[in-house]
């Protein structure tokens, strides 16, 4: 029996984030380059994003480049970059057939002019599509985040537009990139590696952490609907009781 006929359809996560690591390893255990891994990682994103729309998951959000991972070597960025323009092209029909909405966060800037383009081209074409929203993470650190909410909000009080006594935690929340996404109910990381690696580290305050042994291009949709099978095991309280719940 798959896990997609155990869940529980009214306990779905509303808003389900992936690192999806091991694309280099993955290819080089096999002999590859490293890229070939990540050519190979973009058959799984189409896996996690079309099983969301499957079984109702509004909301995916895929740590595609972080700020750090400009550090690589020029060639890999390079061509990674080339990757992204090149899956945007040929994802756009899947994007319209599952009715998912194109959205990213992070410092989209620093990409290529190119990147950009495509990006902003494949956000109009699917911008009323309402199944789920896909959000690509790239250029994205979460402390780079955090400083420039931070800068925002200084902004605001200077400007006379808030007050400081006003400062909350929506405050916050509405100024960092993801201000128009609920935050993640459920976080998936392939490869074996136990950290979050500077990725949404205010959104994740109670978010329920799922580490898998295999490597992105070995993902499966099947691997979706089991880690959302034992996030639904979970009793989550957010500082309350069991018997408060």
């Amino acid at each position: 029996m798959s896990y997609k006929d155990k869940l529980d359809k009214k306990n779905l996560p509303q808003h389900v984030a992936i690192i999806m690591d091991g694309n280099g390893r993955w290819a080089k255990g096999i002999g590859k380059l490293r890229i070939f891994g990540h050519q190979n990682g973009v058959s799984a994103v189409r896996e996690a994003m079309e099983g969301c729309v499957e079984i109702g998951v509004k909301y995916l959000t895929l740590y595609a480049f972080s700020s750090e991972n400009w550090k690589r070597p020029k060639l890999e960025v390079q061509a990674l970059m080339e990757l992204l323009v090149n899956t945007l092209a040929k994802e756009t029909q899947t994007f319209m057939a599952n009715g998912i909405r194109l959205n990213t966060i992070g410092s989209i800037s620093d990409l290529p002019k190119n990147c950009q383009e495509k990006l902003r081209e494949s956000m109009e074409l699917t911008k009323n599509n309402n199944a789920c929203v896909l959000t690509l993470a790239l250029s994205y650190g979460s402390r780079t985040e955090i400083v420039e909410a931070t800068k925002s909000i200084v902004r605001q009080v200077v400007e006379g537009k808030l007050n400081i006594t006003d400062i909350n935690e929506k405050t916050i929340s509405d100024n960092l990139f993801t201000s128009d996404l609920p935050d993640p109910d459920l976080m998936i990381r392939t490869s074996g590696e136990l950290r979050i690696s500077n990725y949404l580290l205010y959104q994740m305050a109670y978010t329920e952490f799922c580490f898998l042994e295999k490597m992105w291009p070995e993902f499966k949709r099947e691997d979706l609907f089991e880690a959302i099978y034992h996030y639904q095991q979970r009793e989550r309280r957010f500082g309350k009781t069991s018997e408060q719940l």
